[in-house]
């Protein structure tokens, strides 16, 4: 691992070694962040998972219900009762509380379930069908909203383990690196000092 171009001298040693305990501190704590990170990713994606279940029961009853309902009704009919048919819903983002970090989410207001046709098109069928299609919108908006809090989660994971990466294998070998040629270099340089010193005495012990 290359170590930084430094001047083998006491305040750089200093530098080095504050850089080195600020970036190992900070490996530990990303660390520790992104192991939270991926317990809650793994949480909401078992949640997506049972929920994509729910969705595949709630799509088993309710295509079955249209289909029955166009048998019953018609395709005309049933396109002009759908016409008189207007619902509001209402998307919007909200901030939600994971890991310890403020994500991103999706918050859909459903509106009421309402027949709205007059009893005159009224009839079992139909109603059946707007119920259980209410019920799948209703599992189909809760899924988006926990796939939304996945997908956010998820490119936290990456970006937390890319920043890992950096201080696992640049910032804190190459800080060490430095640090081990600074010490060496300054040693050398105290013995070199120190001999010289001895030398220097002996001669004077001489004359």
């Amino acid at each position: 691992m290359a170590r930084e171009q430094a001047a083998p001298t006491k305040s750089n040693l200093l530098r080095v070694r504050e850089r080195l305990q600020t970036a190992e501190e900070g490996y530990d704590l990303l660390n520790q962040k992104r192991e939270i990170l991926v317990m809650e990713l793994m949480r909401k994606v078992e949640q997506v998972k049972l929920m994509e279940r729910e969705l595949d029961k709630r799509i088993e009853t309710a295509y079955p219900a249209l289909r029955r309902m166009l048998i019953t009704a018609g395709r005309e009919r049933a396109d002009r009762i759908s016409q008189g048919i207007h619902y509001r819903f209402e998307l919007e983002e909200k901030r939600v509380l994971v890991a310890g970090m403020s994500l991103p989410g999706l918050k859909v207001r459903l509106p009421e379930v309402e027949l709205k046709y007059s009893p005159a098109n009224s009839f079992a069928e139909c109603d059946e069908t707007v119920l259980e299609f209410f019920e799948l919108l209703k599992v189909l908006t809760e899924l988006a909203a926990v796939r939304t809090i996945a997908w956010r989660l998820a490119r936290e994971v990456r970006k937390t383990q890319r920043r890992v990466n950096a201080l696992e294998k640049m910032v804190i070998p190459t800080a060490r690196e430095t640090k081990i040629y600074i010490e060496a270099a300054l040693e050398e340089r105290d013995r070199d000092a120190f001999f010289t010193s001895k030398l220097l005495k002996r001669k004077a012990g001489k004359e």
